[in-house]
């Protein structure tokens, strides 16, 4: 069996120590391709440094997080686009809207959500959304956007069965991760809503660790356990979970098949 995370940061300091190890413990166990996110400009040099100490294996994106989005938030996205005419990089993320931490630059973080659409667009590239308790808010951007050529994956969905729905007739994918396995985790039932032609897995390493290891560091070589819950969700073959979500991914990530 293969597996695709099509979400880590394994390029955070929390690997400093055990990098290497890391990832290849995630090849050992299957998960053949890893697609890193970026927040800003400050994590490009070491995302890139992941991309080339391992061909085949992680793949880089770019994008500003809307976290980092703050006053100099223009001169971030003028330095995505510069990244993204280089023609090196296969999606556009992570990008979106996030109204838990702080809302005093939500109107800059829409423009550079806009901005960031265009992009991928543009490079024809797939987005990755992030949407903390702002799923509807990315759902309507992404709609007053869409003319068929926008694809990609809402990142560690948290929205409900209705916007999952949403998600879907966008063309888009859930990207579920550890989240899935939490007691009080509404995405078993959307799961069983909306079916696995729409999933994708991932991790979101270092957050966000499925049980057993919950409150502990995440890592790729976790996605078995958060494709196992899937498949006892879905009362499917675990085989069969990892062939459908990483045939989904790679209908995502289609830049290195070309």
């Amino acid at each position: 069996m293969s597996f695709i995370d099509t979400h880590a940061h394994l390029y955070d300091e929390q690997f400093h120590a055990d990098r290497a190890a890391v990832i290849e413990s995630a090849i050992q166990a299957g998960v053949e391709e890893i697609y890193l996110p970026n927040c800003n400009s400050e994590t490009i040099e070491a995302m890139l440094e992941l991309a080339v100490r391992w061909p085949g294996h992680c793949y880089p994106m770019m994008g500003l997080h809307p976290c980092y989005v703050k006053e100099d938030y223009e001169q971030e996205l003028q330095i995505v686009a510069k990244e993204l005419s280089l023609g090196k990089y296969f999606g556009v993320g992570e990008v979106g809207l996030d109204k838990y931490w702080d809302l005093s630059f939500l109107e800059a973080q829409r423009a550079a959500f806009l901005y960031q659409i265009d992009l991928s667009a543009q490079y024809k590239l797939p987005l990755v959304i992030h949407s903390r308790e702002a799923t509807q808010d990315c759902i309507d951007l992404v709609k007053s956007c869409q003319k068929g050529q926008l694809r990609g994956i809402f990142h560690c969905f948290s929205g409900t069965v209705e916007e999952a729905k949403q998600v879907v007739d966008l063309g888009f994918y859930l990207g579920i991760g550890g989240v899935v396995t939490f007691k009080r985790s509404n995405l078993p039932e959307i799961i069983k809503e909306v079916g696995l032609s729409h999933v994708v897995l991932e991790t979101d390493a270092p957050y966000l660790a499925p049980v057993p290891y919950r409150g502990k560091r995440n890592e790729s070589s976790y996605i078995p356990i958060i494709a196992q819950m899937v498949a006892d969700v879905l009362e499917m073959p675990l085989e069969k979970v990892a062939k459908q979500t990483t045939e989904n991914a790679k209908k995502v990530f289609t830049k290195h098949l070309n």
